[in-house]
């Protein structure tokens, strides 16, 4: 029996395409734990990129809300997402979203294309895209 996918299934139009998972993690942490929180996920970052099928990953924090972090990851697949969900690695993103003041904001999306500064470009001179 195949596994359950964690996504919704896809139209039958983009079957067999390759589709990347972009993961992003919102939360705010209270003042106390900023510290603590951004050394954790500094550390699980070095150590996710490492990880096969781990397209990026990174940590932002807003500049005009302090204590509020974004982790952005992007994986190859739906699998290797599950994997990594999965591990050891990733109980420490666990943990911080518990230091979370309110609930986190949690989104999985599967991108089927991206595009580039040829996107702006096209826009600015008027073609269509």
């Amino acid at each position: 029996m195949p596994e359950e996918q964690l996504l919704p299934p896809m139209a039958d139009e983009h079957q067999g395409t390759d589709i990347h998972i972009h993961a992003t993690l919102r939360m705010q942490i209270a003042a106390k734990n900023r510290q603590e929180a951004r050394l954790i996920l500094g550390s699980m970052i070095e150590q996710t990129k490492l990880e096969e099928g781990c397209v990026s990953c990174r940590l932002y924090q807003d500049v005009l809300s302090k204590g509020v972090f974004m982790l952005e990851e992007i994986w190859a697949s739906e699998q290797v997402l599950r994997r990594h969900l999965r591990s050891e690695k990733f109980r420490t993103v666990l943990l911080v979203i518990e230091m979370a003041t309110e609930a986190p904001e949690i989104r999985f999306d599967r991108v089927l294309q991206s595009t580039g500064i040829s996107t702006i470009q096209k826009a600015r001179s008027g073609l269509h895209m």
